[in-house]
């Protein structure tokens, strides 16, 4: 046993449940729930509004120059899907880490690390934004010589989106393996989360290697759309289950007793 966990159980147990504690498994299962679909709800809208996210490099740069304002939109829309993913991933974390507190840490981690990427990757579509701005982009430089870096800056942006995937492929092994083992949630979802970094990574790999056979990642997205629109929807009508076999809750501290060696006043 290591020698720092010897005296833990008392602040362990504080600060695990805290969260649930307030408002309860099945409350912050819901609240994960609708953050996970609004996450969602608003990349299909940041696609939508400057075919940010699935667009290819020539349908961003058309979005940016012929409906600027949408793609100013779009581009906020995006960087608070990111933010509400991060909170999912927390919100997930906090319900799976009484399964097993390294495995949850991890699937945090590398969404974390999945949502940075994709922020930084995003601040290239505002550099290609200002390179066609009349106002303050690049004077010198001749329009045929803007848009070419302007569609740089695009492409590097897409770049990082696909580089992106590497983490939010692997981030659903553990969270799928925690799924399946933690009895809160059907087993069904954990293996379609499984399943779904698989699609992930294929994806990741095909963009990569082979970008000429986009086809390759057309299966895997049906994957995804059933793992992770069916966990969001579960989370948020169904919950969690009060109780389950693979939760091991640490036993309640006793009440502090004052020591009857303590001096009288």
């Amino acid at each position: 046993m290591r020698p720092y966990l010897v005296n833990a159980p008392t602040a362990g147990a504080l600060s695990t449940f805290e969260v649930t504690d307030r408002v309860g498994a099945t409350g912050l299962a819901r609240i994960t729930g609708g953050l996970y679909l609004a996450f969602i709800a608003t990349s299909v809208l940041a696609n939508v509004l400057g075919n940010i996210g699935l667009g290819n490099a020539q349908q961003i740069y058309r979005a940016i120059t012929t409906t600027e304002w949408s793609f100013r939109l779009g581009l906020v829309v995006a960087f608070v899907s990111a933010f509400l993913f991060l909170m999912a991933a927390w919100g997930l974390y906090v319900l799976l880490r009484p399964v097993n507190q390294d495995l949850a840490l991890l699937f945090l981690l590398l969404n974390a690390v999945g949502v940075a990427i994709q922020c930084a990757s995003l601040l290239q579509l505002v550099s290609a934004m200002l390179m066609v701005d009349a106002g303050v982009g690049l004077p010198t430089f001749q329009p045929a010589q803007t848009e070419a870096m302007a569609l740089l800056a695009v492409n590097v942006y897409r770049t990082g989106f696909v580089a992106a995937q590497l983490f939010f492929g692997t981030w659903l092994f553990p969270l799928g393996y925690l799924v399946y083992k933690s009895g809160l949630l059907p087993r069904i979802l954990g293996v379609l989360l499984i399943l779904d970094g698989v699609a992930e990574m294929i994806w990741f790999l095909q963009a990569f290697l082979l970008p000429t056979y986009p086809q390759i990642k057309v299966p895997g997205t049906v994957v995804s759309l059933l793992a992770e629109v069916g966990l969001a929807l579960w989370l948020l009508i169904k919950g969690v289950k009060t109780s389950a076999p693979g939760i091991d809750v640490p036993p309640t501290p006793p009440p502090a007793v004052a020591s009857s060696d303590a001096p009288s006043r």
